[in-house]
C-alpha cells in the first residue's frame, strides 16, 4: 500500500453542506432561487452596506416581480440572543416561508438563528452551547439563503450561529445543528466592492486563521488538507492586493470570496484552534472584533504552537502541515521544514503589520484580565488545536499582542 492510499483511507466524516453558487453577478440568480421556498421572505441585511446602495431597491425590486412578498430585518452590531428572540417574536405568525440572509458574518449569523426558531415558541438560550439550558436543538429550521458581502467567517457555508453578550459576565457561544445550514450560498464577489479596508483586514486574516487552523486540527482530514491548501494559496494572492486596492483588485476580491468560503467548509468539518478559543472571551469581555483578534494573534500562536510540538510531539503530522503552509504563503517551495516554519511565522507577522490590525490593548485589555481570558478559552475550538496549550503558553500569545 502506498503512502497516499494510507491517507486516503483515513476515516472521516463530511456533514451537511449548502448549494453554492460562487461567482461575479451570481446575485441576480437570488429571485429565481427564493421562489422555489415560497413567497413570504425575510430579508436580513446589514445597516447601511447593502441598504445605502442602489442594489438594494433594485433586489427588492426583482424579488417582487418574481412573485415574492419581502419583509426585512436590520442587524447593525454582533448578534445577541436578545436580538434573536426579539427578532423570532416579532415575525413568528406573519407567514414567513423563507429567510434570506445578505451581509457580514453577524448578520448572516442572526439569519441563521432567526430561521432556526421562526418554526418553534422557545428562547435561543435554550440552544446555545455552553450556557443556558443547553436543550438539544432537533428543528426544523426555515429555508434559509445566505448571500455574504465580505470575506472573512464563512458563516454561508457552517452550520453554526454565533451570539454574543458583552461584559465582564459575558460570553460568545454558538447556536449550532446540521438543520442550520443554509440551502443555500450564494458567493458573489461583486458584493465586496464597497468593503472598507478595516474590513477587508480583519476579516481576511479571519479567513486566513481559518484555513491554517483546520490544515492542522486535530479533526483534520484529507478532504478538509486538499480545500485548506486550496484556500490559502487564494489568500495569499488576493489578501494583500485587495486591501492596497492595486490594479488586480478584482481577481483579488474573488479569491478572498474563495478563500473565505473554503475557511467556512473546513471549520464545520475540521474545528479550528487556539487563536478561536481566545477569541470566544475576548470578544464577549472586550469591545474587540472577532477579526481584529484573529489577525492580531495567529502569527504568535502559531509560533507558540509550534513551540510546543517541538519540544513535546517532535513527530506530530502538523509540524509538517505548518512547513508546508510556511512554504506555499512564503513563495519557496526549496526551504527545509524549519525553515518553512519560520517563514510562515514571518509572513503571519508581516501581514499584521501591513495590514495594520491592533493589539488587544488598544480595546482595553490588559494583563489584568489574562487569568479570566485563559479560563474562558477552553471551549471547543481549543480542544482540536493540535496540541494541547499550557496556561503559560496562552498567556505568553495574549502578553505578546497586548
Amino acid at each position: 500500500m502506498s503512502g497516499s492510499e494510507s491517507v486516503i483511507r483515513q476515516p472521516f466524516v463530511i456533514g451537511n453542506l449548502p448549494r453554492v453558487l460562487f461567482g461575479a453577478g451570481r446575485l441576480c440568480e437570488l429571485p429565481a432561487i427564493a421562489r422555489d421556498f415560497g413567497r413570504r421572505v425575510l430579508l436580513v441585511t446589514g445597516g447601511r452596506s447593502l441598504r445605502e446602495t442602489p442594489r438594494w431597491p433594485q433586489l427588492l425590486a426583482e424579488l417582487r416581480a418574481a412573485g415574492m412578498d419581502c419583509a426585512d430585518l436590520t442587524v447593525d452590531t454582533e448578534p445577541s440572543p436578545q436580538l434573536i428572540d426579539a427578532a423570532v417574536a416579532a415575525w413568528r405568525g406573519e407567514g414567513i416561508e423563507l429567510v434570506v440572509g445578505i451581509g457580514g458574518g453577524s448578520v448572516l449569523d442572526a439569519a441563521k438563528a432567526v430561521a432556526g426558531l421562526l418554526p418553534c415558541s422557545t428562547s435561543v438560550m435554550d440552544y446555545l452551547e455552553g450556557v443556558g439550558r443547553q436543550l438539544p436543538y432537533h428543528g426544523p429550521s426555515l429555508p434559509y439563503i445566505a448571500v455574504p458581502t465580505t470575506a472573512g467567517t464563512g458563516s454561508e457555508a457552517t452550520k453554526n450561529a454565533v451570539l454574543s453578550v458583552r461584559g465582564p459576565d459575558g460570553f460568545k457561544k454558538s447556536f449550532r445543528h446540521d438543520c442550520l445550514v443554509p440551502r443555500y450560498a450564494v458567493v458573489d464577489p461583486d458584493l465586496l466592492r464597497s468593503c472598507p479596508q478595516a474590513l477587508i483586514a480583519a476579516n481576511g486574516m479571519d479567513a486566513l486563521t481559518q484555513l491554517l487552523e483546520s490544515y492542522v486540527s486535530q479533526r483534520a482530514s484529507p478532504f478538509t488538507d486538499a480545500l485548506a491548501v486550496s484556500g490559502l494559496a487564494a489568500a495569499r494572492d488576493g489578501l494583500i492586493p485587495w486591501y492596497e486596492r492595486g490594479p488586480e483588485a478584482g481577481a483579488a476580491r474573488a479569491a478572498m470570496a474563495y478563500a473565505a468560503l473554503l475557511s467556512g467548509i473546513n471549520l464545520a468539518q475540521a474545528g479550528l484552534g487556539s487563536v478561536h478559543g481566545l477569541a470566544s472571551p475576548l470578544g464577549a469581555f472586550f469591545p474587540v472584533p472577532h477579526g481584529v483578534v484573529c489577525g492580531s494573534l495567529v502569527a504568535v500562536a502559531t509560533e507558540v504552537n509550534i513551540a510546543a510540538l517541538k519540544q513535546r510531539a517532535r513527530s506530530h503530522p502538523s509540524l509538517g502541515k505548518y512547513a508546508h503552509a510556511g512554504r506555499l504563503l512564503g513563495g519557496d517551495n526549496g526551504l527545509s521544514d524549519d525553515a518553512a516554519r519560520e517563514r510562515l511565522v514571518e509572513v503571519l507577522a508581516d501581514w499584521t503589520q501591513r495590514l495594520a490590525l491592533p493589539r488587544l490593548g488598544a480595546y482595553g485589555v490588559t494583563a489584568a484580565a489574562f487569568d479570566a481570558i485563559i479560563a474562558g478559552c477552553r471551549g471547543s475550538s481549543m480542544q482540536t488545536n493540535p496540541i494541547v496549550l499550557e496556561n503559560a503558553e496562552i498567556r505568553e500569545i495574549l502578553r505578546a499582542r497586548t
